[in-house]
């Protein structure tokens, strides 16, 4: 159950990040987000959108692995291995912002669901 929990805990955050993305990149609160001047930040909406729509996807499986329940065990890790990755990714080329707030909620979620398997 506490891996379930964390792995809605991870989609809420991408559908979060989608919505910054998407919706709220070129406003004070998306340069404020993702630490943005404002030139930058409406040179790239286009760019931010794309990144939004993939973030999107992540959450989109993570929702289908909780909506299949016990079915959906390798669906949701596949999901969190990709949000892991990306988070690692991000932590390395971005920010470490990012390993808080995407890496460690997806492999916290990660050891629950393989411990409570």
């Amino acid at each position: 159950m506490i891996g379930n929990i964390l792995t809605g805990l991870v989609a809420l955050i991408h559908c979060y990040i989608v919505y910054l993305e998407m919706v709220l990149w070129d406003t004070p609160r998306g340069h404020k987000a993702f630490n943005l001047k404002p030139d930058f930040a409406s040179a790239s909406k286009v760019l931010a959108a794309n990144q939004g729509l993939y973030n999107g996807f992540l959450a989109t499986g993570l929702i289908w692995g909780l909506y299949l329940g016990t079915g959906g065990f390798q669906i949701k890790m596949f999901f969190l291995l990709c949000v892991a990755v990306g988070g690692l990714y991000g932590g390395a080329t971005v920010g470490r912002k990012i390993l808080f707030v995407q890496t460690l909620p997806a492999v916290l979620a990660i050891i629950a669901l393989w411990l409570g398997r």
